[in-house]
């Protein structure tokens, strides 16, 4: 089967989309598919490079416009290609229109990742055009069903729509804990609006006995460093920024709690979610109506608070960290539910088994 992904960046561009493209491509052409990434280069000249068996086709940019790349030359590369699935990663506007115009594969897929939630003025012009091209495929795939059910665009198309959550190397991160219950508190991610860690700082200040460490790099990171001190938190919350991706796993096994106190539907799934429950750590997220609160089940591996809600995100953490036992089913609980659902493997295996059928 010759497989396509259409998106805009890939490997070694840092991201959550970018590494979930990287892993299926590899794991299919280690299967023996052929496989071809098409995405954009940063400068304007074309290259085709071929990365663990994966064919990476980079076209040349002109420029980029409101986080998407301006590109002749990915069209013109795509009319070229004849595919049996082309798999495209959305929201990406220019490969979604390109592949209505151009694409020649025999069957469409595509992974709507998230909605578009800052540029709502400039989706009132396409949003017309984005439902054609959602009909037009032969499947949605949704990476969990509290987002069809909640998204605008989803929910008409529910009879297209399929599941297929994210996954993790939950081997990677399932180390044994035999560290002490203790107060230490842990997010990861990039370091955007959307994540909430500004209410996080908030609720520490009404934990006195919890510690945090922030994992990553982004454009807030100097203001939340800042809040940290304005609240009089220096001294309990790091700031660490990017760590390498081999330390990752240890920075889960020194923590007691995991925090993804997100704030908007721009976090549609949590991917660190599965990495936390993975590492056998309990959760607490917020109900933004996406797959936060279906990936950490409510009293089963963690909590779900409101968003925006530092009282709630205090009460939650003092809830915990006061019942160690609790922590540790919940851990527990999630780590099991981690290798049932969210592997790697199997998520690979979804996605084959969903091209075979739009094929058939």
């Amino acid at each position: 089967m010759h497989i396509l992904h259409l998106y805009k960046d890939y490997h070694p561009v840092l991201g959550g989309i970018e590494n979930h493209i990287r892993v299926l491509a590899e794991a299919q052409a280690a299967a023996g598919h052929l496989v071809t990434v098409l995405v954009c280069d940063p400068a304007r000249r074309t290259r085709t490079e071929e990365l663990n068996g994966v064919k990476v086709i980079k076209a040349g940019r002109l420029t980029t416009a409101a986080s998407m790349p301006l590109s002749l030359a990915q069209p013109i590369v795509l009319a070229r290609l004849r595919p049996d699935v082309v798999h495209i990663h959305s929201p990406y506007p220019l490969g979604e229109v390109a592949n209505w115009l151009l694409g020649r594969a025999r069957a469409t897929v595509i992974t709507h990742h998230s909605d578009v939630v800052r540029q709502r003025g400039w989706l009132r012009l396409y949003g017309p055009l984005l439902r054609h091209i959602h009909r037009a495929a032969d499947r949605i795939i949704a990476t969990s069903p509290r987002y069809i059910e909640t998204s605008p665009w989803l929910r008409p198309l529910r009879e297209k729509c399929v599941v297929v959550p994210l996954g993790v190397e939950v081997d990677r991160f399932a180390r044994e804990r035999v560290r002490q219950p203790g107060t230490e508190l842990l997010f990861v991610g990039k370091l955007r609006y959307y994540k909430g860690v500004d209410d996080l700082l908030r609720a520490l200040v009404e934990v006195p006995m919890a510690r945090l460490t922030v994992v990553g790099d982004g454009p807030m990171r100097d203001e939340w460093e800042a809040l940290a001190r304005q609240l009089g938190l220096a001294d309990r919350v790091t700031f660490t920024g990017q760590v390498p991706d081999d330390e990752l796993p240890a920075r889960y096994a020194a923590a007691d709690l995991f925090v993804l106190p997100a704030n908007a539907r721009a976090e549609a799934f949590g991917t660190v979610l599965l990495e936390a429950m993975a590492a056998g750590l309990p959760c607490i997220t917020t109900e933004v109506g996406t797959g936060t609160s279906w990936v950490v089940q409510h009293g089963v591996t963690g909590l779900v608070v409101p968003p925006r809600n530092p009282q709630a995100l205090a009460e939650a953490v003092r809830q915990l960290l006061a019942n160690p036992e609790a922590c540790r089913r919940m851990g527990q609980q999630g780590q099991q539910r981690a290798r049932q659902e969210f592997s790697q493997q199997r998520m690979v295996q979804r996605v084959m088994e969903l091209y075979q059928a739009v094929l058939a």
